[in-house]
């Protein structure tokens, strides 16, 4: 059905990750590409120059980590991608610039600033280019 599927995945939260890449396997066609995808938060400029220097390389490299972790127990043809940015930007940015035709991403019960700022799955969901999947 689908041929790149892009799996959003929170690190506070990895144990949704199995439930997504189970859910992208069942709508991938046969031999599909699926990207795992982390976003680490961009901090404003006065709060990175609190920061102890280096700060944003370790959280990457660990995000990177931890990510091709989730990538080797799913097996299969999964990739890593670890972004800096607002959440939902950095996902649709990297299912388009994958290519993805599809997003499988989870969702949580809302708490009070989701429904005052919208939650990530629901921008996702709002301004993706392709067929996304919400799994609650």
């Amino acid at each position: 059905m689908y041929n790149k599927i892009v799996v959003p995945v929170d690190l506070a939260h990895t144990d949704r990750a199995e439930m997504m890449i189970e859910t992208a396997k069942r709508l991938a066609d046969g031999a599909a590409q699926l990207i795992l995808v982390n976003v680490v938060e961009e901090f404003p400029p006065h709060i990175v120059n609190a920061l102890p220097s280096h700060y944003v390389e370790n959280s990457l490299a660990t995000a990177k980590s931890e990510l091709q972790g989730i990538a080797d127990k799913a097996g299969g043809d999964v990739e890593v991608d670890v972004r800096v940015g607002h959440p939902a930007n950095a996902i649709l940015a990297a299912a388009e610039a994958h290519g993805a035709d599809a997003i499988v991403i989870a969702s949580h019960k809302p708490a009070l600033r989701d429904y005052l700022l919208g939650s990530t799955a629901a921008r996702v969901v709002q301004h993706a280019k392709c067929s996304v999947a919400v799994i609650r």
